[in-house]
């Protein structure tokens, strides 16, 4: 009986193996060059992308690459998973496609978001309209009321694994644009998640966001070999919204889940002005 069980899990992988091959092959067929900023160049045969720039684009082995595409037996690490993801534009349905296919467990916030009862969410919406969010020691926005949708990009527009304030410091020009200080804050928001990160090493989601940074922001790789350290602490911050203006806010941190770094961030107005903008802001996000 065990052999018999041992023998139809060992199929049961190999047809798991051989079905990633297939969907990462579609996938990747399905691509254009300039899709990806790449040339299409006059000798291109090849529908979608060729297994060389995946491999590239997704900071990969090119032989590693082709061996997943051949469905051989070897492992595929969840931040291998998360890179490829991105590069083939993967939907949340094809991501946890993806997945399941390779046999890991998705770490990302967008897979489980966990620990936001109804009397959370309850409390971000009467705060409207100061703006109001629950983020981990990660720095992953888990929830959010309708001031704070607006308050530096439309994030609603974003997909929930990359509602991350370190990825959107960094990497989405709306969010950049919309504070003042960004060089300050990216480098104190560093120092945050090295601190932040020893009690993490081992984990994937926190290997896997670290290297997304350091391969897609030189400000973040910069700041990141600085090795400073940097605990929470509330402070005034300055934005400047594309819709109501200059906002000066008091950002206070309220722990929700301290031994999970669960957090509710809370802004309130510093001065009259900022308050009367934020109340303009709320209507926008409403209507």
């Amino acid at each position: 009986m065990t052999t018999m069980v041992q023998e139809q899990a060992v199929a049961g992988s190999e047809i798991r193996r051989h079905e990633l091959a297939a969907f990462l092959r579609s996938r990747r067929e399905r691509i254009t060059p300039e899709e990806v900023g790449l040339p299409r160049g006059a000798r291109r045969r090849t529908p979608g992308l060729r297994r060389e720039e995946v491999a590239h684009l997704s900071s990969v082995g090119v032989t590693w690459y082709t061996w997943l595409e051949q469905a051989r037996d070897i492992h595929v690490s969840v931040q291998v998973l998360d890179a490829l993801a991105r590069t083939l534009m993967l939907d949340a349905s094809e991501r946890v496609h993806l997945f399941q296919l390779a046999g890991a467990v998705d770490p990302t916030p967008a897979a489980s978001c966990t620990g936001i009862t109804d009397a959370v969410r309850m409390t971000l919406d009467q705060l409207d309209p100061l703006p109001a969010c629950v983020q981990n020691s990660r720095y992953d926005i888990a929830a959010y009321n309708r001031t704070y949708s607006r308050l530096l990009c439309d994030l609603d527009a974003i997909p929930p694994e990359d509602r991350n304030c370190m990825l959107l410091v960094h990497t989405h020009p709306e969010w950049r644009s919309s504070i003042v200080h960004l060089e300050e804050t990216m480098r104190l928001m560093a120092a945050k998640l090295r601190a932040s990160m020893a009690g993490h090493l081992s984990e994937p989601a926190w290997k896997m966001l670290v290297k997304r940074l350091q391969t897609e922001s030189p400000e973040f790789r910069e700041n990141w070999e600085r090795y400073e350290i940097l605990a929470n602490r509330s402070k005034t911050k300055q934005f400047r919204n594309p819709h109501v203006g200059l906002l000066n806010l008091h950002h206070t941190d309220l722990w929700l889940s301290p031994e999970h770094g669960a957090r509710l961030v809370t802004y309130t107005p510093v001065d009259e002005a900022t308050r009367e903008r934020l109340e303009k802001l709320y209507l926008l996000a409403v209507s």
